[in-house]
């Protein structure tokens, strides 16, 4: 127990300690966008261009991998649309945005550094091809279904799978994470070394991922709280943080995936809510309160659960 400890309450004290520095005044919340500008943008895309060009994937297909974490997706995403609309009553539109909270994780702020931390390595590696689909799989998903769920609310005019295919694709294109993922595959394939000086100073970018993520996101994390809708995020952060992990272990041991590649997928399918829930809310103007009540919850609540996850896996 004392080695988890180790391991995962210090994810938990940066957020805590980032919280900490805009609750009380030494630092202004608008730094903490700032940072996780340079984490998105700068240093995971560095992380994971310099992981996926050093990778040795052995001849590993990454189609177990992703059939496995996005079982638990999908079951986690149904379960908590259902949820939201047959036993709380919410229209199609807060349904979605339940599924969204209940599915999407928090893999870049949270999920990276926990199994940079518990797993090494060879979960780097597995994080680095779940994240090659991951937003872009999320975010067209999760921007269709509450498009149609906006159209059938509200009656107005669709526009269309197309149009909405075509913007979240062009947005994606330009993603830090995406071009980070598509440079290091270039790299990795065409066997090209990185000049010694230059990986040094990639891997000291790279470095900085981990602590930067975590302070950052407990900087922005003052301006969301609880706004309302308590049992309805409590349900849905029970469901992000206990059914879809559990789900994604049940799925990657019956594909018979690695210890290390199970660990590293179950500990990000166990960790909060990404931000990703909220700017889809905010997006559609509705469901805001939800989607902030649960992103502060279950990181409020991760703690203990992803500890429970990391005792039981490592």
């Amino acid at each position: 127990m004392s080695s988890v400890a180790q391991d995962v309450l210090p994810i938990f004290i940066l957020i805590f300690f980032g919280w900490s520095l805009v609750r009380f005044g030494v630092l202004k919340e608008g730094i903490g966008e700032g940072l996780g500008d340079f984490v998105f943008r700068v240093a995971v895309p560095m992380l994971l261009f310099r992981t996926i060009a050093h990778a040795d994937f052995h001849g590993s297909s990454p189609f177990r991998l992703w059939i496995a974490y996005f079982a638990g997706v999908a079951i986690a995403w149904t379960i908590g649309h259902l949820i939201a609309t047959r036993v709380f009553g919410h229209d199609s539109r807060i349904g979605v945005l339940a599924g969204v909270s209940a599915g999407f994780a928090n893999n870049v702020f949270i999920g990276l550094p926990l199994v940079e931390r518990t797993v090494g390595p060879e979960g780097i590696v597995a994080m680095s091809i779940l994240l090659a689909v991951h937003l872009p799989l999320m975010m067209i998903a999760g921007t269709l279904l509450m498009e149609r769920a906006e159209q059938k609310t509200s009656g107005r005019p669709s526009q269309g799978l197309m149009a909405v295919s075509r913007q979240v694709a062009l947005n994606l294109v330009r993603n830090p994470l995406i071009i980070g993922l598509i440079a290091g595959i270039i790299v990795q394939t065409l066997g090209v070394p990185i000049p010694a000086v230059l990986d040094n100073v990639v891997a000291q970018v790279a470095g900085m991922a981990a602590p930067a993520a975590l302070i950052s996101l407990g900087m922005t994390l003052n301006q969301y709280g609880m706004a309302g809708n308590v049992r309805i995020a409590g349900v849905v952060s029970t469901i992000k943080l206990v059914l879809m992990p559990a789900c994604v272990w049940a799925v990657a041991t019956l594909l018979g995936l690695s210890p290390q590649w199970t660990a590293a997928l179950v500990l990000t399918s166990s960790v909060p809510t990404g931000i990703n829930a909220w700017l889809i809310a905010n997006r559609f103007g509705v469901g805001q309160g939800l989607a902030a009540s649960v992103i502060t919850l279950s990181t409020a609540v991760g703690v203990l659960t992803v500890s429970l996850w990391a005792l039981l896996l490592l």
